[in-house]
């Protein structure tokens, strides 16, 4: 019989040879600094162009969409690399400014693509609106709504002079907070604001703010729809903050990701979604700025919402509204915060502020945005921010992996402790209160990994991880 397999193997080797001649590995930059000069070519150097920093067969295609592309064929393996304005005096720096690590893919010799963003350049990181504000991405993607946003980080003045890890605000309508340029009557001075604190003592906080999205404001600032105006897109948005932004933002900067030491803030409708998001992710938050609400477009919503949810945990809600204002933004807010004690939040958990000189306006927040911080953050961050380890239980989560319970060690001591079991999506799937080496069941939690918190009643909440099986 004539032996084919020589033919055979030929017939695919030139088959396949196609693919390997045009395979390629294309790097996309999703978003570049918003001070970049509008002239410059960025180039892309690394180890398959010997670090030629000018190389002017590196210089990027800029699209419509304001993204950039280039498409390389390096060699299969680890590949490093930079971009650069055509010399290392123009190199791209990290979030702060500072020094910006090399990218690294791994190639494996097949079509490829990456997506990279460029956060700041080195020679202009002093020419932002602040030195401690950068825009983290202008097309930040949205996977929920399927769009993007610009998001900006401010640092505090310390942060790349010291190890401290910080707690961290989300703040809504971005474009109005750092600003004046891009503000639409003014901006909130929320640097200037937290850096004078800072030198008076502060401990010092990150703010994430994230632009409104325009048109979509309305819809993304309210799970309700609202039939004149729109509206119903609030649940897509809050879990974009909690599954996909936060997530990044504790990945890429020194946080404290705990519910103590993470905020959420917004005026008008932002202070209608903050509400929203406080309550429904109450292990996620533990402290909102509800400025000037919007508490109007939702109707009996937030009330509603307040008494179906509950109480979960101990939060920190700093009510504002003008004197100014329509009677009605007082007389909502006034509703919502009675149904947050029927449901057994303390008077010492609430701070409900009117000046009589307020109105709706971004002055007016700029004004009391320190008050409000302060409140908000009093005591919630230790000398280091760190936990004390010499005193804390340290916590066993046995068995583990977990098949149908878990038992919490560490705290034998103790009457009653707390336990929260959290999916990687941020999802709470258990929030219970137990004796020391008391069952939990988890038989009906879905195969993989989770997050287990656990605090007794005087003490902040340790994390662990378990497996479930």
């Amino acid at each position: 019989m004539l032996n084919t397999y020589p033919l055979r193997a030929l017939y695919w080797v030139l088959a396949l040879l196609p693919s390997v001649l045009t395979a390629q590995l294309t790097v996309n930059v999703t978003s570049i600094p918003a001070n970049t000069p509008a002239s410059a070519n960025i180039h892309i150097a690394g180890t398959f162009n010997n670090w030629d920093p000018g190389d002017a067969n590196m210089v990027l295609e800029a699209h419509p969409n304001g993204k950039y592309s280039i498409t390389l064929n390096p060699a299969i393996g680890p590949v490093r690399f930079k971009f650069t304005r055509g010399d290392w005096d123009s190199v791209e720096g990290n979030i702060a400014g500072g020094f910006q690590s090399d990218h690294i893919v791994t190639y494996t010799g097949q079509p490829q693509t990456v997506q990279v963003a460029i956060l700041s350049w080195e020679d202009l990181a002093n020419a932002s609106t602040h030195d401690g504000v950068v825009v983290l991405d202008n097309n930040f993607f949205i996977p929920q709504l399927n769009r993007t946003r610009r998001v900006w980080v401010y640092l505090p003045p310390d942060y790349q002079s010291t190890t401290k890890k910080y707690p961290v605000m989300y703040m809504q309508d971005g474009q109005n907070l750092f600003d004046p340029v891009t503000s639409f009557s003014g901006e909130w001075e929320v640097d200037e604001s937290l850096d004078e604190l800072s030198a008076e003592g502060d401990y010092g906080c990150i703010v994430v703010g994230i632009d409104n999205g325009g048109v979509h404001r309305l819809d993304e600032y309210s799970p309700w729809v609202n039939q004149l105006y729109g509206g119903g897109q609030g649940d897509e948005y809050a879990n974009f903050i909690v599954t996909t932004l936060k997530p990044y933002i504790d990945e890429h900067f020194r946080t404290l990701p705990d519910r103590e030491h993470t905020g959420i803030m917004g005026s008008s409708m932002g202070g209608l979604f903050s509400m929203y998001a406080l309550m429904e992710y109450q292990h996620i938050f533990s402290k909102a700025g509800v400025f000037s609400p919007a508490f109007w477009f939702a109707g009996d919503n937030s009330v509603n919402h307040i008494l179906g949810t509950g109480k979960r945990n101990d939060v920190k809600v700093y009510f504002l509204a003008g004197g100014q204002e329509p009677a009605y933004v007082a007389q909502d807010m006034q509703e919502v915060m009675d149904a947050m004690v029927d449901v057994g939040f303390e008077s010492d958990e609430l701070s409900f502020n009117i000046p009589t000189d307020g109105q709706h306006s971004e002055w007016f927040w700029r004004r009391e945005f320190p008050d409000a911080y302060k409140w908000l953050f009093a005591g919630a961050v230790t000398a280091t921010g760190e936990a004390d380890t010499d005193t804390a239980p340290q916590i066993e989560v046995y068995p583990n992996p977990s098949t149908d319970w878990i038992r919490i060690a560490g705290f034998e001591n103790e009457d009653n402790i707390y336990v929260q079991i959290m999916g990687v999506d941020g999802s709470l799937q258990r929030d219970v209160q137990v004796r020391p080496g008391e069952a939990i069941p988890t038989a009906d939690l879905a195969t993989g990994f989770y997050a287990v918190r656990v605090r007794t009643e005087n003490s902040t909440w340790q994390m662990t991880k378990m497996i479930h099986r």
